[in-house]
């Protein structure tokens, strides 16, 4: 079936790791059963798609179309769909399939399901005009946001949230390691809970350190530099496995680290004096829907305000080489 007189779409995908995604164009799918087809909105680029890009996650289904923070219109439904209908705006996330059935799944762990599967990875992202999602996977889109602004809520908002919630509730002196598209919004509710915000970048980079100051960050410098006093817990989203030993030299005893990113380079070896005292170390794999739900709850009520820079869709490949340079405040977004 046509789209509006359409029988192909464009798509930049990914035919080789290692290699820039290519523009082609794809016949528009049909959704099968249980499956929503979005007309895609917005795609922010996530540091997740750099990794899949650049091969530092094994095996993705090639040729695969990355991007999992979509937000689209449902514009074509599957049998048996009964959540969305035509006309709705949904967002999509990484977490696209679940077993439903194993231990992790009975347990409220769906993340950490054996069997998942994930939107850009094994299924077919974002970074074309049309997209294909199990409707149980998506959520409804804050009616206050428009598309662009409301595409980082779907990976960095829903991970900064976990991570902020490993962080514990009692967390009131946070630091924030690599201050990009996650931590410029989980800064924000961090702030809005009455933390104390403590923001750490690349040296050198004091634009990222007067953007996070900007964000209502109590102190910002340097992460190769201790802050002014102990935190009682740190998130680490930059990619960098030399940051958990300086983030746990950074935090009090019975403090904990939180590593949030998905791939991160080995962590170097480290006195066992700076774990000792009960610190600890975690990671944060994926999401659940419940996590998407809630968050999308309180973004608004926050409310969370994305920084966004637009891109047209076949400049994708600029918009990851922006990110892998370090030269985005906030998130690239992609517009077909």
């Amino acid at each position: 079936m046509a789209v509006k007189g359409r029988k192909e779409m464009l798509v930049m995908a990914l035919e080789e790791t290692g290699e820039p995604l290519v523009a082609r164009y794809w016949p528009v799918p049909e959704p099968g059963p249980g499956q929503v087809r979005l007309r895609v909105r917005a795609c922010a680029v996530c540091r997740t798609d750099l990794h899949v890009v650049d091969g530092d996650l094994p095996d993705p289904q090639l040729p695969i179309v990355p991007g999992h923070e979509i937000v689209g219109v449902v514009d074509a439904v599957g049998s048996g769909c009964d959540r969305y209908h035509a006309g709705d705006r949904v967002g999509v996330p990484w977490l696209g399939y679940t077993c439903g059935s194993c231990h992790y799944c009975r347990a409220g762990q769906e993340n950490l399901c054996d069997q998942a599967r994930f939107t850009g990875y094994q299924l077919q992202g974002g970074y074309a005009e049309y997209a294909l999602a199990d409707e149980r996977f998506c959520f409804p889109i804050p009616e206050s946001y428009g598309d662009a602004a409301a595409a980082p809520l779907l990976c960095a908002g829903l991970i900064g949230h976990r991570s902020l919630h490993m962080a514990g509730p009692h967390a009131q002196r946070l630091g924030i390691y690599g201050f990009g598209a996650a931590a410029h919004i989980v800064a924000q509710v961090a702030r809005h809970e009455g933390r104390r915000l403590y923001a750490f970048t690349r040296p050198g980079d004091e634009t990222a350190q007067a953007f996070a100051r900007s964000l209502g960050a109590h102190w910002s410098g340097p992460s190769d530099t201790l802050p002014p006093e102990p935190l009682d817990a740190a998130i680490i989203f930059a990619p960098v496995g030399a940051l958990v030993p300086q983030a746990l030299r950074a935090v009090r005893k019975g403090g904990r680290v939180v590593c949030g990113g998905i791939h991160m380079s080995d962590i170097p070896t480290f006195p066992y004096a700076w774990l000792w005292g009960e610190r600890s170390v975690c990671s944060v794999a994926n999401l659940t829907r419940a996590d998407g739900e809630a968050f999308m709850r309180l973004a608004p009520a926050v409310p969370v305000r994305t920084e966004t820079v637009e891109y047209p869709l076949r400049e994708a490949n600029q918009a990851l080489d922006d990110l892998r340079q370090g030269r985005l405040q906030g998130a690239a977004v992609l517009v077909p």
